[in-house]
């Protein structure tokens, strides 16, 4: 028989989110749904909606579920080309922005509706702003995000650089793109995706990345960063983050930016009342602060805004000899 899968797609700042509502898991809470997705029929599926010939080697989706319990909205499994992350803060804004378009939230016409969402780092709100019936803003409320160590020595093809690892619903080595000689933009994006892979592997079993949580633990993605000087309420930098083995992130990543946040605000270049201006690789932009200091840390916000694509209708038909899809990367 032939099968038949349509996805709702969306992108936030640029970078693509599938979502999937017809896909079944298995679980008592997000988390344990994802760990059997990982052996299960949702990873076949996963292959088959994000690879090519049907997705890309940087596609990016969710399948949604039921929540953990009757305090969330709805919850969601987010994929990629490698497997199934932890957290996904632009997924997090697409979401957001697709729950109220499709009434599945409801929403004022002017005013916030807040739509919870159970993640399997944690749960996570989008707060979506709305002027005259449209959608104008969305906030991602992060977990408590971290620094966990700084100042890691480490010997890299482009010479020996400093990495600090933080932790914003996933692990993320940062390191200013000064220490490599390069810079965020497109002429560069080959080597940062070299780069920002080798650093991952090179850090994924370092201690400082191994969480009480094995789920969590193992670098989830490389943050590349300029610094702009400061806007005039904050920070400014433009970022690119390279996750999985080697995707690369359109927007400025928001889970990325939360560990980002951690990291300023610990080393008080981000203090209270500032703005993070974050910048991406294609000039998009989320806007970041502290919400709320924790015991742990930090609850960051990120502000964005997520738009839709279209409507898409993908079959295997009987016969093809590509049902999983390829990669090239």
């Amino acid at each position: 028989m032939t099968l038949t899968i349509t996805t709702e797609d969306w992108h936030t700042a640029g970078e693509p989110f599938r979502i999937v509502t017809s896909v079944d898991t298995v679980g008592a809470t997000v988390a344990e749904r994802r760990a059997n997705a990982m052996t299960g029929e949702p990873d076949r599926l996963r292959r088959f909606l994000c690879l090519e010939p049907r997705g890309h080697d940087d596609m990016y989706g969710g399948f949604v579920t039921p929540p953990d319990d009757e305090g969330a909205d709805f919850g969601v499994l987010f994929w990629h080309k490698d497997g199934f992350s932890t957290a996904c803060g632009h997924g997090t804004m697409a979401l957001g922005a697709w729950a109220v378009a499709t009434g599945r939230v409801p929403a004022p016409d002017d005013g916030e509706a807040v739509v919870s969402i159970d993640v399997p780092s944690g749960r996570v709100q989008a707060r979506v702003q709305r002027e005259a019936g449209r959608t104008t803003a969305v906030v991602f409320r992060s977990v408590p995000s971290r620094v966990l160590q700084r100042g890691i020595r480490l010997d890299t093809s482009r010479g020996t650089v400093d990495v600090d690892l933080a932790y914003g619903g996933a692990v993320y080595a940062s390191v200013p793109t000064t220490a490599l000689g390069l810079q965020v933009r497109r002429a560069d994006a080959p080597e940062l995706i070299r780069l920002g892979r080798e650093i991952k592997w090179a850090l994924n079993d370092h201690p400082a990345a191994r969480l009480d949580d094995a789920r969590l633990s193992g670098v989830y993605g490389t943050i590349l960063h300029d610094d702009l000087g400061r806007a005039d309420d904050g920070p400014w930098q433009r970022n690119v983050t390279i996750f999985a083995d080697g995707e690369v992130d359109r927007s400025p990543c928001g889970s990325g930016t939360a560990a980002r946040v951690a990291l300023l605000a610990d080393s008080g270049e981000l203090a209270a009342g500032e703005w993070l201006t974050h910048d991406s690789i294609v000039d998009t932009r989320f806007r970041a602060r502290v919400a709320e200091t924790v015991a742990d840390g930090v609850i960051p916000e990120v502000t964005g805004n997520a738009h839709p694509v279209g409507t898409c209708t993908f079959t295997e038909a009987p016969g093809d000899p590509l049902p999983l899809g390829f990669s090239l990367r």
